[in-house]
């Protein structure tokens, strides 16, 4: 009974998506509509900017109409997974381009591969390195990039030079170095919520791209590499352990990542790993945003660390090419470089530079332009289950409970049981 009403729930569901996505395709005038699933725009001003967009293309493309749903995140999760492969699915649907998100519908065949819409519209050749790496990572081109953000050290230059560190880590141990000049200058090196699980994993995941090096790193996150047997990741569990013992701020697990960066505003912590969207948050909490710096995670191997939200078009989608044609449209030049700071601070689109003049935002545009790639956030790369342990670990690591040389093999035998 229980089978059978839980199946009804399901297809009743169906039954209100699919009543949802019925103007979708052509009309008998041969008017096209496209169904465009989205997430919930961050902002008004982005939410705006979206239905520009929509309108504006409307006006360049009257046989085309796009009809937007947004949705709240979770909310958008549950409908994509539960209208994939029906009548109900989206033209396009938006989604974190993470192996454990955008992947998981790859790999279940939701997404058209784009090989001939890049070749005809020569998408290669516009967007950036790190843009392209997340929708060419299982073969061909799944999904096409619109917003992407990067994630880097943020520093207060006073410390820094109170600490005597006259150059920027280029190297993990010449972070480390600093970290302990910091300490021995009696300064807390780095800001951390450890309430708030993906603020702590953002320095491990640094740590194993950097001690791993970016093969094993996208090896591990995808299970082809075993994590109780590559030497690295030990090495990168001691590493966290060491941080958040000696150069964390007192107390981060009992505190939240609004509440640990107040610490970084107002001059009582030398470092904070954040991302693009920290250049706005700085200019509106700390006392004098001249004071704070940039650089990129010294992993040593050009990748940029950071997440990306692409637009993919679903495999079965009757109207392809019409989709293909908006989402030209949308990553566009004239249109990337309009939405710029309403998206993100950066644009995915190498033509479109950021019209920031202060030294933040110059810092954010080479880290961008310089990076050879991207590695992204593991709760992006691996599946919810499988973050929630990693998430678990790593906690147990950071606060003594549990030995760096079992981390990985602990992680292992999790992944082990839940295949």
């Amino acid at each position: 009974m229980r089978l059978l009403a839980k199946g009804a729930v399901a297809l009743t569901a169906v039954a209100v998506l699919a009543g949802c996505s019925a103007g979708s395709g052509s009309d008998a005038s041969g008017k096209t509509t496209l169904d465009w699933w989205v997430i919930n725009p961050s902002s008004p001003s982005a939410a705006e900017a979206q239905d520009k967009v929509i309108a504006d293309f409307e006006a360049a493309n009257p046989d085309i109409t796009i009809k937007k749903t947004n949705r709240a995140t979770d909310a958008h999760k549950d409908a994509l997974r539960t209208a994939i492969g029906t009548a109900a699915a989206p033209d396009i649907y938006d989604y974190w381009a993470g192996p454990g998100l955008g992947g998981e519908l790859v790999k279940n065949g939701a997404s058209a591969d784009l090989t001939a819409q890049y070749t005809e519209y020569k998408w290669p050749e516009r967007f950036t390195e790190p843009a392209l790496g997340p929708v060419t990572q299982y073969g061909g081109y799944h999904g096409v990039p619109w917003k992407l953000n990067g994630e880097a050290l943020f520093y207060n230059k006073t410390l820094f030079q109170e600490a005597g560190i006259t150059e920027l880590p280029k190297t993990l141990d010449e972070l480390n170095d600093a970290a302990a000049k910091l300490k021995d200058a009696g300064i807390t090196p780095i800001q951390f919520g450890g309430t708030v699980n993906w603020h702590v994993m953002r320095l491990l995941d640094t740590f194993l791209e950097g001690y791993c090096g970016s093969e094993t790193f996208d090896k591990l996150v995808t299970n082809q590499a075993n994590w109780g047997e590559e030497e690295c990741v030990t090495e990168s569990f001691t590493n966290l352990q060491k941080w958040a013992t000696d150069y964390f701020n007192t107390g981060f697990i009992g505190i939240n990542n609004d509440e640990s960066s107040s610490l970084f505003f107002n001059g009582k912590a030398a470092m904070a790993l954040e991302g693009d969207w920290f250049n706005a948050q700085i200019r509106d909490k700390a006392p004098n945003a001249e004071d704070f710096g940039v650089f990129p995670l010294p992993t040593g191997t050009g990748r940029m660390y950071g997440f990306e939200q692409a637009m993919y078009i679903t495999k079965d989608s009757e109207d392809a090419a019409a989709a293909a044609k908006f989402l030209d449209f949308f990553t566009s030049t004239p249109i990337q470089q309009e939405t710029l700071g309403k998206f993100s601070t950066q644009s995915v689109n190498k033509e479109v530079k950021s019209a920031g003049t202060d030294e933040l935002s110059k810092s954010w545009n080479a880290i961008f332009e310089d990076a050879k790639g991207l590695y992204s956030n593991n709760d992006q790369n691996l599946t919810q289950s499988q973050t929630t342990e990693y998430w678990r670990i790593q906690n147990l690591v950071a606060t003594g409970g549990l030995d760096p040389a079992d981390a990985g093999a602990e992680f292992q035998k999790f992944l082990d049981s839940s295949k």
